[in-house]
């Protein structure tokens, strides 16, 4: 029997298992839930417990995510085989998500504000507000404590994961307590997507992402620099040598930032003539996306060769981070006792443009008033070519 007929036997399996109130069978991807039994405490939230949730379509595709960081934990999807891949990083145990263990964004929800603060300050009413310096001189991704470490509440349904907080006031010193909300919804037809909501009791800025590590090789210890990419942007917003947005948006023509058609990820990530590239480590930049908040477009598209599998990625927002893990090296030892080199995943992080409460780009809002409801929504749609 074809391990796609297998894996569709397994689902109806599960489910009627589920409508017995039977013991669920294990992940697929060999991650033990029992490994994510455990609590964690926050400063802010006190302890809480930590588990691991597993959601399944009728063709067999998984995805395993944790309420410690609303992390992406294992997804498993189908190559041009039928043989199911793990196309996510990560680790195979609660623990070692937590900071004190690895500081990491694997898999994660990002807030309050994903990447880069400039200098770690927002100015909102006229006041100027200091945020945690935890990427050297600014803050990245909510500061030394942000939503990636923070547990979640969870209300799993079926292929459906509700997850909320209560991001108090003064949470990495951000103005406002916020009331949050992510829905992971696994569909039939092998998407993933991730609808954003919040409110707040005082003026605020707010952006959201997700960071989930993707190696469509289904093998970590592969790089990525294989991966063909397209992205429907002309342009990017540059950064200076610590990362930080200039304020310019510049055009991709006739520059290695040009996905327009698709490319190898390693074509030109090694031209350090071009001081992008340099000021990057490779790329780490946000793309301008001409999809302008469509989600029924494609914003990027990503294809691995050596298994056929594709990811496109839909989003409401304007703009989106292309991390392709230049920091990693090699020292980290992930699922299955993997050992991720650099340049082993790409980050696809659809996003407001990073340090937008400073740089005042009109397109790009990143504030939210009291009253007022934030949404964002990004789809991981999977197919094989």
């Amino acid at each position: 029997m074809k391990l796609r007929n297998i894996m569709a036997a397994a689902v109806v399996s599960a489910a009627m298992l589920g409508a017995c109130g039977g013991e669920q069978p294990k992940p697929i991807s060999g991650i033990e839930p029992s490994d994510f039994e455990t609590t964690y405490r926050d400063a802010l939230r006190g302890e809480k417990a930590v588990h691991l949730y597993t959601l399944r379509n009728a063709n067999g595709m998984e995805v395993c995510i944790t309420n410690f960081g609303g992390r992406i934990v294992s997804l498993m999807v189908p190559d041009r085989e039928g043989t199911m891949r793990d196309v996510v990083l990560g680790f195979d145990n609660a623990k070692d998500f937590f900071p004190e263990n690895h500081s990491s964004d694997f898999g994660a929800i990002i807030g309050r504000y994903a990447n880069r603060l400039n200098q770690g300050r927002i100015v909102i009413d006229g006041d100027t507000i200091q945020l945690p310096q935890n990427n050297g001189p600014h803050c990245l991704h909510g500061g030394t404590t942000g939503w990636q470490y923070q547990v979640y509440d969870a209300k799993p349904d079926g292929n459906v994961l509700v997850l909320t907080q209560v991001s108090p006031d003064g949470d990495n010193n951000f103005p406002g307590e916020m009331t949050v909300k992510v829905t992971y919804t696994l569909t039939d037809d092998n998407a993933l997507e991730i609808a954003y909501e919040a409110t707040t009791d005082k003026r605020t800025v707010i952006n959201m992402t997700n960071h989930a590590y993707f190696n469509l090789n289904g093998d970590g210890s592969t790089q990525i620099t294989n991966h063909l990419l397209t992205i429907d942007a002309d342009s990017y917003t540059p950064i200076d040598s610590t990362f930080m947005t200039t304020g310019e948006i510049a055009t991709v023509e006739y520059t290695p930032m040009d996905f327009r058609t698709a490319k190898a990820i390693g074509e030109e990530i090694d031209n350090y003539e071009f001081q992008q590239l340099k000021n990057g480590n490779g790329y780490d930049h946000n793309w301008v996306l001409n999809t302008r908040g469509d989600a029924t477009r494609a914003a990027a598209r990503l294809v691995s060769p050596t298994t056929g599998i594709v990811l496109e990625v839909y989003t409401t927002e304007p703009g989106m981070q292309v991390y392709t893990g230049n920091f990693l090296d090699g020292t980290v030892k992930g699922k299955h006792g993997i050992v991720y080199p650099q340049r082993s995943a790409v980050c696809l992080e659809t996003q407001k443009y990073p340090d937008s409460p400073n740089k005042q780009w009109e397109e790009s809002n990143a504030y939210l008033n009291a009253g007022e409801v934030y949404h964002s929504y990004c789809k991981f749609k999977f197919s094989v070519e």
